[in-house]
């Protein structure tokens, strides 16, 4: 990949790259949309990653090209150069430099776009990284994780900091438990008898370019906000769920009875919400809304809150079964991972009839769990399957899923493989 990369940099560029930036995809093992509500997640790193060959250059310019000759002319929003920006961006705010660093950078990648493996985060990561190492500067991987996360907000997507936390973090190896506020992430040995299969659907999900994913991190908040009035707390300082489990100091388990008793399962509408909160209509809107919530009507409070209590409970409960390693260990993982995706699709609307296909065709063949992984509403899922049940379980999925009569499934999307735990980003000179 390098000698390629550095021969299509010098036909680019007329020169050779002085060093090269790999940051890993990742696949979210157990804890869906729960990063952004202040609990932690267990990720951890794929094989796949985004590389960048680089150039420093002495003028304040930024020249940016992408292997991929569809890149330059794919015209869907947000473009793929902005996330590269967003990297950019978040560095030199952070040293607080005005002027663009001069670089030369040809950006290559084996992570399927748009499928929930994180690809658009390791670009973020990527690029983050190789501005620093222009600069000739220095940061942790915690410091640097902390920055992407922030800068990757520029997008308009309010994410958590899973994606970029894990991209620095990794270990060959190993998945993370990744804790937040502060920022920490600690070794998760999964089972040695089973291996974690990715099989995307073929249902493009780009996050930013919807507001989905934006309209359930607002009903999280507005959730935490609820359920903290009813709990009598400062309400209006509350930001995410995982806060008012904090302030109240009470169980996972006892938040959901919280839950029950303070929300009701028919959505709320915003007149409603203010009616709660006693604030204006305007207050909402200006003080609580994102901008691109503003003409929500109706919002699912209660369902949002169950399904993220609930499944900050399953990653601790899966990191766990990891620990103490009992006998029937895969199962036992594989039935949380199939807690998970119904929680997804029942309670937090993430999922669509082709994930919900998939993960029912790779339960059929053998996984013990499987579910959707990344925001959802199309992308991949994992799955946890038996290693002795692998070469089977592959031709069985790609048989029932990927071979349609009609035709209907583009080849180059079709993507089954299994993956270990990938290490972290890193820098590598030229040889």
């Amino acid at each position: 990949m390098l000698l390629k990369l550095k021969e299509m940099f010098n036909s680019k560029f007329g020169s050779i790259p002085k060093f090269y930036v790999r940051a890993p995809g990742r696949v979210n093992i157990i804890g869906e949309h729960i990063d952004y509500c202040g609990y932690s997640v267990l990720p951890m790193a794929v094989e796949q990653d985004v590389l960048i060959a680089v150039e420093p250059v002495k003028t304040y310019t930024l020249q940016l090209a992408n292997t991929n000759p569809l890149y330059p002319l794919i015209k869907t929003k947000p473009l793929w150069h902005n996330y590269f920006l967003c990297g950019v961006k978040g560095i030199q705010e952070h040293f607080g430099l005005s002027n663009l660093t001069g670089m030369n950078c040809l950006v290559d990648g084996n992570i399927p776009p748009s499928s929930g493996l994180s690809s658009s985060s390791a670009l973020v990561c990527c690029a983050g990284l190789v501005t620093l190492t222009v600069l000739g500067r220095n940061l942790s991987k915690v410091e640097l994780a902390e920055i992407c996360a922030k800068s990757e907000r520029y997008i308009g997507t309010e994410g958590g900091g899973m994606d970029q936390s894990i991209s620095f973090l990794a270990e060959e190896g190993t998945a993370k438990l990744i804790e937040f506020s502060p920022l920490r992430a600690t070794d998760v040995k999964l089972p040695s008898g089973a291996v974690f299969v990715i099989a995307n659907s073929c249902v493009e999900m780009n996050k930013a370019a919807t507001s989905h994913f934006n309209i359930r991190v607002m009903e999280c908040r507005l959730a935490a906000k609820l359920l903290a009035k009813y709990k009598s707390l400062q309400w209006d300082e509350v930001l995410r769920l995982e806060e008012v489990q904090a302030k109240l100091g009470i169980s996972l388990e006892e938040m959901l009875l919280v839950t029950e008793d303070a929300l009701h399962p028919e959505p709320y509408n915003p007149e409603e919400i203010c009616r709660c909160l006693e604030i204006s209509l305007e207050e909402l809107r200006t003080q609580i809304l994102s901008p691109n919530t503003q003409d929500v009507l109706i919002f699912k409070l209660y369902q949002r809150a169950k399904h993220v209590y609930s499944e900050a409970a399953r990653v601790l409960q899966f990191k766990k079964i990891c620990e103490e390693a009992p006998e029937d260990m895969v199962q036992l993982l594989g039935e949380l991972m199939n807690q998970s995706h119904m929680s997804c699709r029942d309670m937090y609307e993430c999922s669509c009839p082709e994930l919900d296909q998939l993960v029912d065709i790779c339960r059929k063949f053998g996984a013990q769990g499987s579910r959707l992984t990344g925001a959802g509403w199309g992308g991949c899922t994992v799955s946890i399957v038996p290693a002795d049940k692998l070469p089977s379980f592959l031709a069985n999925v790609h048989k029932a899923y990927y071979q349609r009569s009609d035709g209907s499934l583009a080849p180059e999307k079709q993507s089954l493989f299994a993956t270990k735990p990938g290490g972290g980003a890193l820098v590598f000179l030229e040889a």
